[in-house]
């Protein structure tokens, strides 16, 4: 008997990002981000959840890591630091483009502006030994 649902659709991003609505509210997305190449988080397959809220494109996605992350700018309930999720946000934005921003985030960490104080405080004054975790937890 054929499904009565609606099939997902994965919106491929670019290669190493790909998002796929849920079939129940398609404001929610499943993202999967691959750790960027000459990062600690290199071999690493990340999901995260977006949603869009009912006033987007005027306002930000929601954005958040499901998989744990060991990062200065993600914190441990999975929510990102990032300016254009924030302040610096525009309605021109893509989606594409906050994702791709994600990923950018993996490759440079910015301690000197952190979500995960914490973890910036051992990214500033031991960054190997920094680096030596994130990759364990990848």
């Amino acid at each position: 008997m054929p499904s009565t649902s609606p099939s997902r659709t994965c919106l491929c991003v670019v290669p190493g990002i790909s998002a796929t609505p849920y079939e129940d509210n398609l404001r929610y997305f499943q993202v999967v981000i691959a750790g960027p190449q000459s990062s600690p988080y290199e071999h690493g397959i990340f999901k995260l959840e977006l949603f869009l809220p009912a006033d987007y494109p005027m306002a930000p996605p929601k954005v958040r890591f499901l998989t744990r992350i060991y990062h200065p700018n993600i914190d441990k309930l999975g929510r990102i630091c990032l300016d254009i999720l924030k302040d610096k946000w525009s309605p021109a934005l893509q989606i594409r483009t906050v994702l791709l921003s994600i990923q950018a985030l993996l490759s440079a960490p910015n301690p000197d502006d952190p979500l995960a104080n914490d973890v910036a405080d051992h990214w500033k004054t031991d960054e190997p030994g920094a680096l030596r975790t994130a990759t364990e937890w990848t």
